[in-house]
Formats: C-alpha cells, structure tokens, sequence
C-alpha cells in the first residue's frame, strides 16, 4: 500500500513537475511570441507611416505633374499665338514688301518718262535754235521750249489777226521743228496787257490754223488761246511733250 501511494506520489510530483515545466515554457513561448508581435506592430507602424509619407510625396509630385502639365499647356497655347502672330506679321511684311516694290516700279516708269521729256526737251531746243535762227526769241519754261514774236510782223499791227507772208515763212519752221519731234505738241498763246483777249485769241487761232491746213501738222497736236500777258503783247509757242499722253500713262500706272 505504501508502495502504491509512493508511487503515486512520484507519478503526482512528476506531473505538476511536468507541468510547471510547460507552463514555464509556455510562458517563455508567450512572451517570445509578444516579443515578435511588437516588433511586427513596430513594423507595421514603421510600414504605416512610411506610406502616408509615401503618400504625401506621391500627391505632392502627382501636383508637380498637374503644375507642369498646365505650364505645358499655357506653353503650347502661347508658342500657337506666337505663331500666329508671327504668321500675320510676316503676311503683313510681305505685303507691304509687295506694296513698296509696286509703287518703287510705279516711281520707276514716272522717272522715266520725266527722263525722257527732260531729253525730249533738250532735243527740241537744239532743233529749235537751228532752225529758227540766231534773232529768234528762245526760251525754256515748265518743260516746254519757248518761241515768241511780236504781232507786227505775224499780222501786220497789233490788232490784225490775218497772218502775214513772213508769219507763214515762220510758222513753216515751227512745222518743221514738229515734224522733227512727233512725240511733241504745241500751244500757241496769244498774249494781251490791255485785258481783252478775244484778239490774241483769234491770233493765236489763226496760226494754229495755218500749222493744220497748210502745214498738216494733226490738230490733235494743236491748241490755241489768248491769255493775260502780264505786260507782254505779242504771240508765244510753246513746244513740249504731249502732256495729255504722259498724265493718262501716269494715271494707268498709279491704277495698276
């Protein structure tokens, strides 16, 4: 009997021995096992907040790139203006550049045309003083080369208005200066200071008719008129370009 209850004894003892022994290991094992689970929260919390910074810098750059994005887009609006802008100025440059070249041959064909009257001019005046002689009266007024005569020897006296012999011998050269230049015309001027100019204008007329009828010169190159002589009496020529012809040129330049 003593044996039995030592024994149990024994088998009781190693029980509770054996299960102070797990209970001490289990411990141990909890607080192993608390020890990993702070160290996993720790890690978690560290994890945790590593994404909220994480986060914050995500939206922060996600920002930057919206930013950028519209700097982009304010820059590509910009350089379109820009261009456009730029499209119309180079338009306008253009067309003034067209613009300046077309009045540039505009000036062009007027100067020449001045050019050429001016040589005209010159022309005519050489013609003219070898023609009409030392004694006659010769000038050069506005383009136009000048000849004048009293009325005594075109008709005679101050108030005739038939042509004499000697004024057909001198409208005969001025024929001839025509016929020379038949890119001129001529104004025939009767001149008055006493302020009636029906009789220089009836001179004046005369001579022109002499310069159609007798001497064929086209009447189209003919005009005739009395005028204020400003203190001069007597009858003036004037040869020059055809001045019609040269404002009807300029006139179809400055069209075009």
């Amino acid at each position: 009997m003593k044996k039995s209850l030592l024994a149990l004894g024994l088998i009781a003892c190693t029980c509770i021995s054996l299960q102070a022994q797990r209970k001490s290991d289990l411990l141990a094992e909890i607080d192993q096992l608390k020890s990993q689970l702070d160290s996993v929260n720790a890690e978690i919390f560290d994890a945790r907040k590593n994404e909220k910074v994480a986060v914050a810098k995500a939206e922060s750059f996600e920002s930057q790139v919206t930013e950028l994005q519209d700097a982009n887009n304010t820059l590509m609006k910009n350089l379109n203006s820009f261009a456009e802008v730029s499209n119309k100025n180079s338009n306008i440059v253009n067309s003034a550049m067209e613009s300046l070249e077309a009045k540039e041959r505009q000036l062009k064909a007027i100067k020449d045309a001045i050019a050429t009257n001016d040589s005209t001019t010159i022309v005519v005046l050489t013609n003219v003083k070898q023609t009409m002689g030392e004694n006659a009266k010769i000038g050069v007024s506005e383009g136009a080369v000048v000849i004048s005569s009293d009325l005594a020897s075109l008709f005679g006296s101050d108030t005739g208005t038939t042509p004499t012999p000697q004024a057909e011998a001198w409208v005969e050269k001025i024929a001839n200066i025509l016929n020379a230049n038949p890119t001129t015309a001529v104004t025939i001027e009767g001149l008055s200071m006493t302020g009636d100019l029906k009789t220089p204008a009836k001179q004046a007329v005369a001579l022109a008719t002499l310069l159609q009828s007798k001497f064929n010169i086209p009447a189209e190159r003919i005009k005739a008129l009395g005028r204020d002589g400003n203190l001069k009496e007597g009858v003036q020529v004037n040869i020059h370009p055809e001045f019609d012809k040269f404002y009807l040129m300029v006139r179809e330049h400055m069209k075009n």
